[in-house]
């Protein structure tokens, strides 16, 4: 998997307590659209049509701090098409689902469009030692 890159206002977010990255829901958002580093929540996005996909919704596996460094771990997932193909993307989002505005935190880029057939599975692979994010 590609890199995870955080977007700016993520930052400004954290420190105005937007985020409680250990039990707000975090979700994918997936599109086709470039990342601009400023976006800061999900109408900034044009998402893809999530008909005939799985659950976007992402597990906590640990969100905690040790001599000062805070890492977030997420359990992997996996995206099934189901019923039909879904619509083809190139970026894959986290946000903030609990946050009032659906804060985006972050993307990752594929590099190239994804196109996932009736079966299909997706899977999204967040480093369980490395972790999603981590602020020092």
């Amino acid at each position: 998997m590609a890199s995870f890159n955080k977007l700016q206002p993520f930052v400004e977010a954290v420190a105005e307590k937007k985020h409680d990255l250990g039990s707000d829901q975090l979700v994918i958002a997936l599109t086709n659209t470039a990342p601009d580093a400023t976006d800061g929540v999900l109408t900034d996005l044009t998402e893809i049509s999530y008909t005939n996909l799985s659950s976007r919704n992402i597990t906590t596996t640990s969100s905690a701090q040790t001599t000062g460094t805070y890492k977030l771990t997420l359990t992997d997932l996996t995206l099934t098409a189901s019923g039909g193909a879904v619509a083809a993307f190139r970026y894959v989002y986290i946000y903030n689902d609990t946050a009032t505005n659906d804060d985006l935190i972050g993307y990752y880029d594929n590099g190239s469009t994804v196109t996932l057939g009736d079966g299909d599975t997706y899977t999204i692979d967040f480093s369980a030692s490395n972790g999603v994010l981590t602020l020092a």
